[in-house]
């Protein structure tokens, strides 16, 4: 008999192998704890698009590249604590971790830090930040408060230690005597930006008279120099918003002449160092004194040489007029004639009313 004989004639459908079949429910929980063993720590580098900040808090984005998105989500929890926070367009770096979405097959990347890209970065965020608040017209001269000319206290935000208060405070004290309100802030880091920008809405709080901290007439908002990442803060989009809605004029003095920040363009001054802005916001006594002192010379002697010309006035004028003396001459010689002639008309009346009266008596004799 051949093999060929010998093969079965009713064969069934032959077995494809071993592996068991998996439920699409197990599949996708594999392929998940597979991408998060295998990426549970990522570092990545790319451009924000389609950032969402949901009503919850969460926020929902995509990193791209030319080629390719990732999309990516940051818990309500991890928001605050960004270095960066997520705007469009931004370049940035990330760390986190890749987890999947079973329920559409998809993957996405749970951002747990984010910072700025390098400098570069920084810089073209700041731009696109000036671009928009000057197309809003948060920047305009019309906007500008004039500072008052003798200030009455003066409201300092900065840091409570270091050279800068201690210089405006010794500067404000050799010029003008007034009140300094000094509200304590960091000056660097991730929340230098919201204490300054509470600062701010805390001094136009208070009331205007009345209060146990007076209000102040003008703020002064100053740090020293630094490199733009310690600068930074300055140039948040939040505090610079509240800085151009208060109601006190404000100084910019942060770091040096050389450095700009976002505040600098809508205060309503900006002090190349926190001295000059000092010598901004007051006057200096003592050449107001001498001010003072000249204008009452030069008034005594307005006011005498102004006597000297109404006395020349006069005196010309009197010339032109005739002596008192001689106007009365002449009266006085009519009066003496007019006198003379009563005491004889007074006479001759009398001796006719004499006459009268005899003539009448004479007749009235029985």
């Amino acid at each position: 008999m051949s093999l060929v004989d010998s093969a079965p004639q009713n064969e069934g459908p032959k077995n494809e192998g071993n592996a068991p079949a998996y439920s699409v429910s197990e599949l996708a929980m594999a392929l998940k704890r597979t991408l998060e063993d295998a990426y549970g720590f990522v570092r990545l580098r790319g451009e924000l698009s389609k950032v969402t900040r949901h009503s919850s808090g969460h926020v929902y984005l995509s990193i791209k590249d030319e080629r390719a998105a990732i999309d990516g989500v940051i818990w309500k929890g991890q928001v605050r604590g960004l270095k960066a926070q997520p705007e469009q367009g931004l370049e940035v770096i990330v760390t986190g971790r890749i987890t999947t979405f079973p329920a559409s097959s998809k993957y996405q990347l749970v951002i747990e830090t984010m910072e700025h890209a390098g400098m570069g970065a920084l810089l073209a965020q700041l731009e696109r930040l000036k671009a928009k608040l000057h197309g809003e017209g948060l920047f305009a001269a019309e906007r500008k408060r004039p500072l008052p000319r003798m200030p009455a206290t003066i409201g300092v935000i900065t840091s409570p230690t270091g050279a800068v208060i201690r210089d405006i405070l010794h500067r404000i004290r050799d010029r003008w005597p007034c009140r300094v309100v000094v509200w304590p802030v960091i000056v660097q880091g991730d929340q230098a930006a919201a204490q300054v920008a509470a600062a701010v809405r805390g001094f136009n709080a208070l009331p205007a008279t009345g209060g146990t901290v007076p209000r102040p007439d003008v703020l002064i908002v100053a740090r020293g120099g630094g490199s733009i990442e310690d600068l930074w803060p300055f140039n948040d989009e939040a505090l610079a918003r509240t800085v151009s809605e208060g109601r006190i004029p404000l100084i910019s003095a942060v770091g040096h002449e050389t450095d700009t920040t976002l505040i600098d363009y809508v205060s309503d001054r900006r002090a190349p160092t926190p001295t000059g802005a000092a010598e901004m916001a007051t006057p200096v006594l003592a050449e107001l004194k001498a001010a003072t002192a000249d204008y009452e010379r030069r008034l005594m002697r307005s006011a005498a040489r102004t006597l000297e010309d109404r006395r020349h006035r006069l005196n010309a004028a009197a010339r032109g007029l005739p002596r008192p003396a001689d106007l009365l001459a002449m009266a006085s010689q009519r009066f003496d004639l007019v006198a003379g002639r009563l005491a004889s008309a007074l006479e001759r009346n009398t001796a006719a009313h004499e006459r009268d009266l005899l003539r009448w008596a004479s007749r009235l004799t029985p």
